[in-house]
């Protein structure tokens, strides 16, 4: 006899067989086209706890190949097109592997973003006249963009945005912006705040310190990391708490010399929590010059890991399989890492990258160095400049996006503008590992949850169960453009008090954290993991 949440799974697992296209078959991970053409460019994504993905390009380059509803427009005179009666933003619902046209009001072109703690999705700045608005997606089936005028204190262009442990967004830097501002705003914080590192990290004519990589740390500081060093920062003082070594080979990771950086897994239910960062690829010094001069010089084939709990940390070096600029970093359901996308020469910008890596890369964390990266099986998607990738809730990898160009342009380049949509499944989605992989029974899609909770999780198992290599893991979905997820955290709870609850059923019970500083209150996906196999994930909200 099925339950309710095992019929609703095997619905679930079946649309997601059967929908788009058929998959490229080989070892080392599968893909398989989805979508032939969404009609705009994913430039930017964010998963929503519906199950839906919110993506959007920009308004200023044209029209694009999905028409707004019921005679809707935008009108923009700084626009090409003063009148533009296209869509550029859709929701692509997972499910069933359809999408409907959204409306914006303003340019978000290189904006940024993070969800609410009651998953709304908050998206910031963008270009000329979204330079200063806030933008407002609410998860419900006919919702459209809402949009706030001077919602900003600053033009927000490349900037970076973080949720705070009491559910505020703090927003960082972007284009001549060395500070940071915080919103919703309240009486002390309607002005920005200086952060004198910005500007120190600031290579003159080519910056190489937009899109920081930032992630908040369990002491409530937050690690921020621009061009090649990290400083840890108290935002609620306006002061640099620790200043971190730069990464030995002094080369720049940020935008537009474009690498990528996660914090790796934190485990939660350890006496004290140890932060390890990672940041990889990106493009050597003088590479964005030389790329505007027609020379693509060979991309970083670095990756920089430190431990920043460290009493001296230090980084330690990487070397990747293949050079990597423009690289998507994914925190996988298994405490894994995922670089997909990008390029291996020039750098990010207009027409300027080349030699397209098709090959994604699986870091598995806790393997010996030296012996941490899994070559993984290539698309035949070119995915360049303004590419987009954000992990689902089945385990698969949502890619889009790519468009090195001004605007739209089909033909006659190099690398034409993608709208193609199109999934990775990792291998632990391979058929072979079905036996070791669980099925969650509790807690069901959607959850409440709460900090320091005690949590009973019920699963199920086909084959032999090995507790010891038991762990349940939760994820904050990430907002992902010019590749960073911002916002990405994964946390392993472990798991205690195994039990076999009857026939291959069982039980482990695990303790939610209690620091919104950990775990700040919101919408997270919760995995069950058997022998790093990941079951398909429910939603939680920790409140």
């Amino acid at each position: 006899m099925y339950t309710p949440s095992i019929i609703l799974s095997l619905i679930f697992a079946n649309l997601l067989l059967f929908s788009g296209y058929p998959p490229t078959e080989a070892a080392g991970g599968s893909w398989r086209l989805l979508q032939r053409n969404v009609g705009i460019s994913a430039m930017h994504m964010q998963l929503l706890r519906n199950d839906r993905v919110v993506m959007f390009d920009r308004t200023d380059f044209g029209p694009s190949n999905l028409s707004l509803p019921r005679g809707k427009c935008l009108r923009d005179p700084n626009a090409n097109i003063k009148v533009d009666c296209t869509a550029h933003s859709i929701e692509y619902n997972v499910i069933t592997n359809t999408f409907r046209p959204l409306m914006v009001h303003s340019d978000v072109w290189c904006s940024s973003g993070a969800v609410f703690p009651d998953g709304t999705l908050v998206q910031t700045g963008g270009f000329n006249s979204g330079e200063r608005r806030v933008r407002m997606f609410k998860p419900c089936p006919t919702c459209d963009w809402e949009e706030i005028q001077l919602g900003l204190s600053a033009r927000r262009w490349y900037a970076t945005n973080h949720i705070l442990p009491d559910g505020r967004q703090i927003i960082i830097g972007g284009r001549r912006q060395f500070n940071y501002e915080f919103y919703p705003k309240n009486r002390a914080t309607q002005k920005v705040f200086d952060l004198r590192f910005l500007a120190e990290t600031n290579d003159n004519q080519i910056e190489n310190n937009l899109y920081p990589f930032v992630f908040l740390q369990p002491d409530g500081n937050l690690f921020i990391f621009a061009n090649n060093r990290a400083i840890l920062f108290d935002y609620t003082k306006n002061r640099v708490v620790r200043t971190f070594p730069a990464i030995p080979d002094g080369e720049p990771r940020c935008y537009p010399s474009t690498g990528s950086a996660v914090m790796l897994p934190l485990k939660v239910d350890a006496k004290s929590i140890e932060v390890e960062v990672l940041v990889c690829g990106g493009a050597p010094k003088g590479a964005f010059t030389k790329a505007n001069s027609g020379v693509f010089v060979e991309a970083l084939r670095t990756c920089a890991r430190i431990k920043i709990t460290d009493r001296n940390p230090q980084w330690v070096m990487e070397t990747m399989p293949q050079p990597r600029v423009m690289v998507d970093m994914l925190l996988l359901p298994n405490g894994n890492v995922l670089l997909i996308n990008g390029g291996s020469a020039g750098t990010a910008g207009w027409e300027i990258g080349r030699k397209p890596v098709l090959n994604p890369v699986v870091y598995h964390t806790n393997n010996p160095r030296g012996k941490r990266f899994e070559l993984q099986n290539p698309t035949k998607i070119p995915r360049m400049y303004h590419s987009t990738a954000i992990l689902l809730r089945d385990g698969r990898v949502l890619v889009g996006g790519s468009n090195p160009h001004a605007l739209y342009n089909f033909t006659g380049v190099l690398y034409p503008t993608e709208l193609r949509l199109e999934a990775f499944s990792p291998s632990y989605l391979d058929r072979e590992f079905s036996y070791l992989r669980p099925a969650i029974q509790f807690p069901v899609s959607p959850s409440k949850l709460r900090h320091g909770q005690a949590l009973k999780v019920s699963f199920t198992v086909p084959g032999k169960v090995d507790p010891t290599r038991l762990s349940v893991t939760i994820l904050s979905p990430s907002f992902n453009t010019h590749s960073f997820s911002m916002n990405q955290r994964l946390l392993i709870l472990g798991s205690r008090k195994y039990r076999l609850r009857g026939n291959l059923k069982y039980e482990v019970e695990v303790t939610i954290p209690a620091s919104g500083n950990i775990a700040p209150s919101g919408y997270y996906i919760l995995y069950l993991v058997h022998k790093e196999i990941p079951s398909e994930g429910v939603w939680v909200q920790i409140q």
